[in-house]
């Protein structure tokens, strides 16, 4: 029940967030319900992948999240993350100065 201390409690938590890093790994080629649940919350994303999928197999190509993400950052193994976090802190510096500047 949305009305419970603890579910409140939890959907004010979750507003604080202003970004999300994902690897979706296996379910970027898979999950319609996470690309639903990424779209309902309205956070931007940076989509990750540690491996070029690119270079991998052909089913591998197709994500369902890339369309909606800020970007998309693969091949780089764990940097990958240094490089999206990155990403996401210019991302939210440049909405921070747009605001001053409206």
């Amino acid at each position: 029940m949305l009305n419970t201390p603890r579910s409140s409690g939890s959907r004010r938590g979750f507003r604080r967030h202003r970004f999300i890093i994902i690897n979706p790994a296996a379910f970027t080629h898979t999950s319609i319900a996470i690309r639903d649940a990424l779209t309902a919350v309205a956070i931007p994303f940076i989509e990750v992948h540690l491996s070029n999928v690119h270079a991998r197999e052909s089913f591998r190509r197709h994500s369902y999240f890339s369309d909606r993400a800020i970007g998309v950052i693969a091949g780089f193994g764990g940097q990958s993350y240094e490089l999206a976090l990155q990403a996401a802190m210019d991302y939210l510096t440049g909405q921070k100065e747009d605001q001053a500047k409206s």
